[in-house]
């Protein structure tokens, strides 16, 4: 394969991202001696959303392709967040989607070496402890027109800031009191160079290192420091953190200026983050979705984190497939999530296998059955996979299909069961309605039809046609169920739009969530929590960890309705 192009799935040669244009060349230069060594820093305070799996598909997609590896490395510089349920529950949807790491880190591994090159900067004059409060920090740091003003401890002497840092190592003083700051220019264009603070007191128990440490590195300082000791080749970065690259590139030369060994000097490049329609990727709006009861928690099947997106039905393959066509931009755009849903039904319609489920009941008695008889059909498992092969299918005297394909008055245009029409039920026979029940109140409860023998396995002898199939279950030997049924979280397509005054919590959609009662062919009795089915003209649909051995529950993964494959045959 060419350094220029690299191949898609189907073999065609497609042109490389701007990533992957730079990591080839690297390798063609001999750049790094040849390696490529990625990572995935993210921080535990939460559960990674399907913007994360963007980043770290291109992490670890990165190196995998040029024949290096990707770390794993948890960010965890502020205990008062980072929790070891965040620890496991990321490293479950990176291995879920896919990927390996090589190493597994932690900024933790490395405070001592942190805090011994901070030491150097102070030996070198070029950071010192300052005992401004962080709101005067903030307001003496200027603006985009206008310069900082200097702290008034700015040139504290270097034997002065030695002797203060080493005091708020050992816990001295109170939160707040101090910070350990870079010397900069407070004059600097970036305001990320005018100062910025390296280290904070904060005496709070840290998820790995205990009470080791009260004073915690902040992330710019933490993170150009980490890659360096990982021996990261090429860190690659969201877009935002294009303006902190000078401070990442300032902190390494400022600790090799002079130093007989230098420390190794990664590159960042960064790359655009994507919004997805009807979606939120703010984590702290996401923790208000779940802290003020909007979901029923991080793993609710309309969240768009990873664990509800797996709970939901929504399969690695089919996301990483998303992923893959959004491609990497340098520009922030907007991905629908109409694409995402074309991606897990596409790939769910050759996995997946079928069944018959009703979710809106309707009885019928087939009158000339036999009554106490019963037979066991023949059933495809997956048409689009012949080595999956076939299932028995119980059928019986007393039968459900859907209230919806019946219409005691139906109009020109509705094919389905309708009285004296004759219609056909999957792999089983034709029926006629011949009687319609009702209760007190004229409510249809009941139909009463009839089977023609001759056409078992669903084709007439006679070669007479009918205009419509429709699925059902067997009433005596078919299973309840409980099915959850998921619309967007969201009105608006971009949730962050809100009339003046109002946040996004407005833009919640009240009918987003629905359950309904119904019953679902035996075959699925048993079924573990993820299985995924689609149940037969009505969509894909997925187990939850809810199902007890008593009654199984569903969430609806994605319907039959290919709304972006539509848009774009229309294009």
């Amino acid at each position: 394969m060419s350094l220029e192009t690299q191949k898609s799935e189907n073999s065609k040669p497609t042109k490389l991202d701007f990533i992957r244009q730079v990591v080839a060349d690297d390798c063609k230069s001999g750049k790094w001696g040849g390696k490529v060594v990625t990572r995935f820093p993210p921080e535990p305070n939460g559960y990674l959303h399907i913007g994360h799996a963007k980043a770290f598909c291109i992490d670890f997609g990165v190196a995998e392709e040029y024949g290096g590896w990707c770390n794993l490395r948890f960010d965890d510089t502020n205990p008062v967040k980072e929790e070891e349920e965040f620890v496991e529950a990321i490293k479950e949807d990176v291995a879920w989607m896919g990927w390996r790491w090589k190493y597994l880190c932690f900024a933790s591994d490395y405070f001592q070496q942190m805090y011994d090159y901070a030491v150097e900067l102070i030996q070198k004059g070029k950071a010192y402890v300052d005992d401004l409060p962080a709101d005067e920090i903030g307001r003496t740091r200027g603006t985009l027109t206008a310069p900082g003003t200097p702290s008034p401890w700015r040139d504290r002497p270097v034997k002065e800031s030695l002797d203060l840092f080493t005091r708020m190592k050992a816990g001295e003083f109170p939160n707040g009191a101090r910070v350990l700051r870079a010397k900069i220019d407070m004059a600097h264009p970036n305001l990320n160079l005018r100062d910025p603070v390296m280290y904070r007191i904060l005496h709070a128990r840290h998820h790995r290192t205990g009470d080791a440490w009260c004073i915690y590195p902040m992330y710019d300082w933490a993170h150009g420091l980490e890659d360096s000791i990982e021996g990261v080749t090429h860190s690659l970065c969201s877009l935002e953190f294009e303006n902190h690259r000078p401070l990442y590139d300032w902190f390494i030369d400022a600790i090799n200026e002079g130093r007989p060994e230098p420390i190794h000097h990664p590159q960042q490049i960064e790359f655009a983050r994507f919004n997805l329609t009807y979606t939120l990727m703010s984590k702290r709006k996401l923790r208000t979705l779940v802290e003020d009861g909007h979901v029923h928690g991080w793993d609710d099947p309309r969240m768009p984190t990873l664990c509800g997106m797996r709970r939901r039905g929504f399969t690695p393959e089919a996301i990483r497939d998303f992923l893959d066509r959004v491609g990497v931009a340098k520009f922030v755009g907007t991905s629908d999530y109409a694409l995402l849903e074309h991606c897990v039904r596409d790939h769910l319609n050759k996995t997946a296998p079928r069944v018959m489920a009703v979710l809106n009941p309707l009885k019928v008695v087939i009158t000339n059955y036999p009554e106490g008889q019963s037979e066991q059909l023949d059933a495809i498992n997956n048409p689009e996979d012949a080595s999956a092969g076939v299932r028995p299918l119980p059928f019986g005297r007393e039968l459900y299909i859907e209230r919806d394909d019946f219409m005691e008055d139906p109009p020109k245009k509705f094919f389905r069961l309708a009285p004296d029409r004759e219609v056909r039920l999957r792999y089983a026979y034709f029926i006629t309605c011949q009687e319609v029940v009702k209760d007190a109140v004229g409510n249809i409860v009941e139909l009463h039809c009839t089977y023609d023998p001759a056409t078992r396995g669903g084709d007439s002898p006679d070669g007479r046609k009918v205009k419509a199939t429709l699925h059902w279950v067997s009433a005596a030997e078919s299973l309840p169920m409980t099915v959850r049924m998921y619309e967007h979280l969201f009105t608006a397509e971009n949730p962050e739009e809100v009339p003046d005054g109002q946040d996004f919590t407005v833009n919640i959609n009240p009918n987003s969530f629905r359950e309904v009662e119904g019953f679902v062919e035996p075959s699925v009795q048993g079924a573990e929590p993820l299985s995924r089915y689609q149940f037969e003209r009505l969509g894909y649909y997925c187990v939850d960890k809810d199902s007890t051995a008593d009654r199984l529950v569903f969430n609806r993964t994605v319907g039959l309705k290919d709304t972006w494959a539509k848009q774009q045959n229309k294009a």
